[in-house]
């Protein structure tokens, strides 16, 4: 089976060649329209790899689209087009913005909505995006999903791309979440909801060692974001996903503090970020899935450059899970109702871990090695740090994770934490 999430994590270069052909060098800042707030509604975001039995995500876009009579409309302007698949006439091997578009409407429709249909937009059809047959099939949706690939595609192909401005399809899906509609979308279609500095490749070291820059790179290593944003349906928090497969916390903290946000929302694979009421003062939000929310907090972190290289210290780390709650004005966690504090009783220290980003170039290289050691530290009373390196040097950084006051953990079993409230992260150059 073909895999619809998105790209791989070494983004091919021809992609990023291609785009850069297409649209011209990234926009430069400028203001974003006001009409980018949204008041209402609500946003399914899955930060990739979103499985085809996830009948708890699936289940809940539907639920919020109508259940039984749930009109999903698949946006997949993300994906490559037809003309650029090589296996375009093959449907067992096909990857392109048709093909994948049919594939998750069937998937919806598997999963009990009444209707879903594919909307034909890509990059190949861009001014589709202001034509008034494809606005009325969008008003006739109650709800939205956006499939992965690469989330310039859509600012291209929604944005009007440099100019940074409503197409008619999207003005028409904004007016549908702010009466009520579902957005939802995984990976790049979970990343084009972000508001402002939307991240747009990297990697974790180089982030750390060279740090951030606007634009789009063909180097799928170095850390860059696109100022204006995507579709600003969330603006709480920079969005980043896939985070803990690729090892992607050290961007998004680096990311978060070049650009002076003080959260991120990292979103895991086959977990949904479910927002009520996006945009607003009671902004709400629920994680559902097997996997979980990181949200990183930099409102106390402080960072300073040296010759050495650069360091953070006193950002915290939250890791929520299953049908756990959070207030994003409040900052306010409630576990979910069967998880209890936890109350370490392992003596066991921390085990060394030395990719503490799951490097892509580490062959023996694990996902999801961050999380691991926050939690393995959380589950032992013998010690309240522990420290992790990058597989890569020059310099190798180090995250020191640290259980203070402030910090919790939750669990369901009585033996593995698996909800995280305040861990203290620190990095710096060794």
């Amino acid at each position: 089976m073909r895999d619809h999430s998105g790209p791989t994590r070494r983004t091919l270069l021809a992609a990023g060649i291609a785009l850069v052909l297409l649209t011209g060098a990234a926009p430069a800042a400028q203001a974003i329209p006001s009409g980018h707030h949204v008041p209402g509604g609500s946003l399914v975001l899955v930060g990739g790899g979103l499985k085809d039995d996830n009948t708890q995500v699936y289940g809940e876009i539907i639920k919020r689209a109508g259940g039984p009579t749930a009109r999903i409309g698949v946006i997949t302007a993300a994906s490559v087009p037809e003309s650029q698949d090589p296996d375009a006439n093959d449907p067992e091997r096909c990857s392109n913005s048709a093909c994948n578009g049919a594939y998750y409407a069937g998937l919806f429709k598997r999963h009990g909505a009444a209707d879903a249909q594919w909307i034909p937009l890509d990059i190949d059809h861009v001014a589709d995006a202001d034509s008034d047959a494809v606005v009325a099939q969008i008003n006739s949706m109650s709800g939205f999903f956006f499939g992965g690939g690469d989330q310039y595609r859509y600012v291209t192909t929604l944005l009007h791309g440099s100019r940074h401005t409503d197409s008619k399809v999207l003005a028409a899906i904004r007016a549908k979440l702010a009466h009520g509609a579902v957005v939802a979308g995984s990976s790049a279609g979970a990343q084009i909801a972000s508001g402002r500095d939307m991240v747009s490749g990297g990697e974790s070291y180089e982030g750390l060692r060279d740090g951030s820059a606007p634009g789009y790179f063909e180097d799928p290593t170095r850390l860059a974001y696109i100022p204006e944003g995507g579709f600003g349906f969330l603006r709480s928090g920079l969005i980043d996903t896939h985070t803990g497969t690729y090892g992607r916390e050290g961007r998004a903290l680096r990311l978060a503090a070049d650009t002076r946000h003080d959260r991120v929302y990292a979103l895991e694979e086959n977990t949904a970020l479910v927002v009520d009421r996006p945009g607003t003062n009671r902004e709400h939000i629920t994680v559902l899935g097997p996997n979980g929310v990181a949200v990183l907090d930099l409102r106390d972190a402080r960072t300073r450059t040296t010759t050495a290289g650069w360091s953070l210290d006193g950002a915290r780390y939250t890791y929520l899970t299953d049908r756990d709650q959070y207030d994003a004005r409040t900052w306010a966690v409630r576990p979910a109702a069967d998880k209890r504090p936890m109350r370490p009783t392992s003596t066991d220290p921390v085990p060394a871990n030395p990719d503490v980003f799951s490097s892509p170039d580490n062959p023996d290289g694990t996902p999801y090695s961050f999380r691991t050691t926050a939690r393995t530290l959380a589950a032992t009373r013998a010690h309240d740090t522990a420290t992790a390196g990058t597989f890569e040097s020059g310099p190798r950084f180090d995250v020191t994770f640290s259980k203070t006051g402030r910090f919790s953990a939750w669990t369901n079993d009585g033996v593995n934490p698996q909800t995280l409230i305040g861990m203290r992260i620190g990095i710096a150059p060794r």
